[in-house]
């Protein structure tokens, strides 16, 4: 990963858009004023006939990279800690990611996967040698999270792995052999080696990640040797189980890299990975701001920001259709997020930031943008997962406490894998120094099981929405469901108090006659079940 602006500036029919605002709305500002004026009222249309693409599980994933605690202290402890563990993986951490039902986990970067030597972390620990992570504070570490112990918490955590592979300063063979080790259920080199290091079967494997960031800290290459570097790397990625392996090529933000690499190698790879992170940056690029101390004009910022993401997903996607028309390729965001300041007193080559209200309306928008290009999107992966960025979970030696983030994407884990239903909205304006953002987003699925979700997120910061949704084939008669909101947009969670922002019933919602009606208070973020 690397810190990147990615400030696209989107147009107001770009972040309009990204929130399912109606192509007449866009084209009719004088209308558009009139809702804007009465501020206070949203129109939803769910379509249920329309419901024919699946919500990939997988835009729930995680991200761990060896980056200041998430992987020590924050997964690994060791197996002698006083921190209660199994195998030297700390028990809170993994029964808190079990319970949102984490998809996929990627590792072990990031741009420390452009470092990263896997023959260094297998063995015996205590004849592992160290290494310096570069790219993050220049630490030591002593290699005692490897390969065996990533497929173990996987495994732990019932999660599909995803490895990313070594372009940067790696070779062909390396990466070969990597996979060899992993997949190889016969005797060979590899499996043998894995055979005496204490495993004898092969692991599972599907993701495969071909290089990290190679425009960047992977190499700064350019977009047409990175294409061809592409094709060579990928054409020794073999599943020695002879299972199909989901080979992912490195993307960027750049209209001619992704274009060059789609026209050149897109019948080589499964999927496209994309990086983008909300941060409001200053011009300077000396401070991104406070993660726990800001104002509404910062909140504004930050939620306009997020919304550009469907800019860029748009942009993104047009490349692909032309070269990818059938689809076959995913769209792989393997990291998305808030970026803020360090915490102050931390190493800021860690990355340690808290997670606000802010930051649960930030995930809530976004998932409800990957619902709406599900067509395209496979897979995507926030960073990070423990105690970097915007985490799911924050530690301090045996203290572990749960972010607002973390309830969102339990609250959203009833749309993973679910039919999305369309939803045309009709938004309300939120203004703030003649910039305005829509102040409602909305995404709906039907799970397997035949019931409904909606997700709702009230962006702005002190005015409350009346939400009409029409219920086009769906034979409601009953609403539940659950708020997480504060009185404060600047609300967390601390070690000291646990659980200051958690969701909690939420019962201003009521169905009747084919329409639903939400109460919609500011700054929240809820989701509803139909029945």
């Amino acid at each position: 990963m690397e810190c990147c602006d990615n400030d696209n500036n989107p147009s107001r029919r770009d972040v309009l858009a990204g929130a399912g605002i109606t192509a007449a709305i866009l084209a009719a500002p004088a209308v558009f004023a009139n809702m804007a004026a009465a501020g206070t009222t949203a129109k939803v249309t769910l379509d249920a006939s329309a419901a024919k693409t699946t919500i990939s599980r997988h835009i729930y994933g995680h991200f761990a990279e060896h980056l200041g605690r998430c992987i020590y202290e924050g997964i690994w402890v060791g197996e002698n800690s006083t921190i209660v563990n199994t195998r030297g993986i700390r028990n809170d951490v993994v029964e808190a990611l079990k319970a949102i039902n984490i998809p996929n986990l990627r590792w072990p970067g990031g741009c420390f996967a452009d470092t990263y030597h896997w023959k260094d972390g297998i063995g015996p620990r205590e004849k592992r040698p160290s290494i310096v992570n570069v790219h993050w504070g220049n630490v030591t570490e002593n290699n005692h999270f490897g390969t065996h112990e990533f497929f173990d918490l996987c495994s732990m955590l019932n999660t599909e792995p995803y490895v990313c592979g070594n372009v940067g300063s790696g070779t062909v063979q390396e990466m070969a052999e990597w996979l060899e080790y992993i997949t190889m259920p016969g005797d060979s080199p590899m499996s043998k080696l894995r055979k005496a290091n204490g495993r004898d079967e092969p692991w599972p494997i599907t993701y495969w990640a071909v290089g990290n960031e190679n425009w960047g800290c992977g190499g700064r290459m350019r977009s047409q040797y990175y294409a061809d570097e592409y094709r060579r790397y990928q054409s020794f990625c073999r599943h020695f189980g002879r299972k199909k392996l989901y080979k992912v090529a490195c993307g960027w933000d750049k209209d001619e890299w992704n274009e060059t690499l789609m026209r050149d190698a897109g019948t080589m790879m499964d999927g496209l990975s994309l990086h983008y992170y909300t941060s409001i940056r200053s011009r300077d690029k000396i401070t991104n701001g406070s993660a726990t101390q800001f104002t509404e004009a910062d909140w504004f910022k930050t939620l306009r920001k997020a919304l550009g993401i469907d800019a860029y997903i748009v942009r993104t996607k047009a490349i692909m259709d032309k070269y990818d028309p059938q689809k076959k390729v995913g769209m792989v965001m393997d990291e998305w997020g808030t970026w803020y300041d360090v915490e102050p007193g931390t190493n800021p080559g860690f990355l340690y930031q808290q997670n606000t209200l802010r930051d649960a309306l930030v995930a809530g928008v976004t998932f409800n943008i990957f619902h709406a290009h599900a067509d395209r999107m496979h897979m995507a992966n926030i960073a990070q997962t423990i105690n970097v960025l915007q985490a799911m979970a924050l530690t301090d030696g045996a203290k572990m406490l749960l972010t607002p983030t973390y309830h969102v994407f339990e609250m959203f884990k009833v749309h993973q894998n679910a039919t999305l239903i369309p939803a045309t909205v009709e938004s309300p304006a939120y203004s703030l120094d003649k910039n305005e953002i829509p102040q409602v987003s909305v995404s709906a699925s039907k799970d397997k099981s035949g019931k409904v979700h909606i997700s709702l997120c009230n962006l702005h910061h002190d005015t409350a929405c009346e939400v009409s949704v029409e219920l086009k084939g769906i034979p409601a008669t009953k609403v539940t469901g659950r708020i997480l909101t504060d009185e404060k947009i600047t609300a967390y969670n601390t070690f000291d108090v646990p659980n200051a922002l958690k969701p909690r019933e939420f019962g201003d919602a009521k169905v009747e006659k084919g329409m639903l009606t939400v109460a919609l208070p500011a700054r929240s973020v809820v989701v509803l079940e139909l029945a």
